[in-house]
């Protein structure tokens, strides 16, 4: 059987960053203009009085920190709440283009593959910033690659899909060599007056070059040892923007066509699933928890990479374990696996084995089991 690895990554990060304390300040000023705006209407009970959020509530709901962004002063402005993307012309490169690109370059000079090397460019990502033409055929022109290019979603799942689709096409002789990229501006779908959701997410795109084991040249490569996918399909996650919306006027600007999930049931439900799906796949390739030294897991929520984390291993995880970048970038949807991989592999050694797990809307479960070389 073809060996086939990653033989590189790369990580686009953006300028600017907003603290859990700035975007409470936005928040909470958002909450006191609102409350002043409508005594009225609340002191009738015609309207809901909304409530502050705070620093501490945050970080005891999801580990988060702070967050990267393409855009911070729309954002933290609490009579906009947004951010602030001008759109381009036809003939300027996209925001998402220019993201993917600098990701991919550091993954290429990682992988030491030129333009040349490559055949296949898969965008893999919970937000894409348009329909088409695929941002993966402009991401190819930018970088000069001959072959092919697409996109693909599987909300936070996305990029260990997508490493699968590479590994696939790999394998099946449909590519010798594949770029696969996940730029995220998850600023653009979160509701920021929402109190329960504002801080979630983060902006960062994230690159992963996948090739056959004897092409690579790099000094740093993982073999793909196995890539296990998984959907069930659930309401609990949820973005119901779309182009159909210009069809029912009604609808526009309700809450569902930004991000909007239920909580607790999506802990309660993807957790043991997720935990399962590992421990299966382990167990499968005869491959026991002891031996695990790493996981890689997606980055939305710390308490559930926690528990995920001691289902599989039958105990808590150590930070070296199980490492967490959410504090920092928050959750970053497809990216958030694909940066803890890309920060936290170098002390690995020959042998020694991972597993590169995200999870998502859908609901979607991507896990794949690499070895280093």
């Amino acid at each position: 059987m073809t060996e086939i690895v990653i033989s590189g990554t790369g990580l686009y990060t953006p300028p600017q960053s907003i603290s859990n304390a700035e975007l409470v300040a936005a928040f909470n000023q958002y909450v006191d203009d609102f409350n002043r705006d409508h005594a009225a209407a609340i002191e009738a009970g015609e309207v809901t009085a909304l409530q502050h959020s705070s620093e501490e509530f945050i970080v005891k709901a999801s580990g988060i920190r702070s967050r990267y962004v393409v855009d911070k002063s729309g954002i933290l402005d609490p009579r906009r709440m947004v951010p602030r993307i001008p759109e381009r012309g036809n003939d300027e490169p996209s925001v998402q283009c220019e993201m993917a690109v600098a990701a991919a370059r550091e993954a290429m000079a990682q992988a030491g593959k030129s333009a040349a090397d490559i055949d296949a460019v898969i965008v893999a990502a919970s937000n894409m910033q348009r329909p088409y033409p695929a941002m993966a055929v402009e991401i190819q022109a930018a970088l000069g690659i001959e072959g092919f290019g697409f996109d693909m979603n599987v909300a936070c799942s996305s990029a260990t899909f997508g490493i699968q689709q590479a590994r696939d096409a790999v394998a099946n002789g449909s590519a010798r060599c594949v770029l696969m990229v996940n730029p995220e501006i998850c600023s653009g779908h979160l509701n920021f007056r929402d109190r329960d959701s504002h801080f979630i997410f983060g902006d960062v795109c994230t690159a992963v070059i996948v090739e056959r084991g004897n092409s690579a040249t790099s000094g740093d490569t993982y073999r793909i040892l196995d890539s296990k996918l998984q959907t069930i399909y659930s309401n609990n996650i949820r973005n119901n923007f779309g182009f159909l919306n210009r069809g029912d006027e009604s609808g526009i600007g309700q809450p569902d066509k930004l991000f909007v999930q239920e909580g607790r049931k999506v802990f309660k439900e993807v957790c043991p699933t997720v935990a399962r799906q590992m421990s299966a796949q382990l167990e499968s390739l005869d491959i026991a928890p002891t031996q695990l030294r790493r996981m890689w897991l997606h980055q939305a929520n710390l308490s559930m990479n926690q528990l995920i984390a001691r289902k599989v291993l039958g105990r808590e995880a150590t930070a070296e374990e199980a490492p967490t970048i959410l504090d920092e970038y928050a959750n970053t949807s497809s990216a958030g696996s694909v940066i803890a991989f890309h920060k936290h592999r170098a002390d690995l050694a020959p042998g020694d084995i991972g597993v590169l797990c995200s999870f998502g809307a859908g609901y979607s479960i991507g896990s794949v089991v690499l070895e280093k070389r």
